[in-house]
């Protein structure tokens, strides 16, 4: 049963990133248009900006939870 799992969570992997590949219409249209290419610059780095605040928050929560049971197992 593990065996069957690990290739199912393989081929889910394989078609979950087939499908995160797409662009919405109007991001391909501005993008698709532009030869100087700075608009696609743009739209790059607004999404690096869009990603780095969740992995700030997972870092902070993670941080926070590491302090809290670090200060549990000192008490105890």
């Amino acid at each position: 049963m593990v065996k069957y799992s690990k290739y199912l969570l393989v081929v889910s992997l394989l078609l979950i990133a087939n499908s995160t590949s797409a662009q919405c219409a109007m991001c391909r249209a501005v993008l698709e248009s532009e030869e100087s290419g700075v608009p696609a610059a743009a739209i790059n780095d607004g999404i690096v900006y869009l990603m780095a605040f969740p992995y700030l928050l997972l870092i902070v929560v993670g941080w926070a939870v590491y302090r809290i049971y670090k200060k549990k197992k000192a008490i105890a």
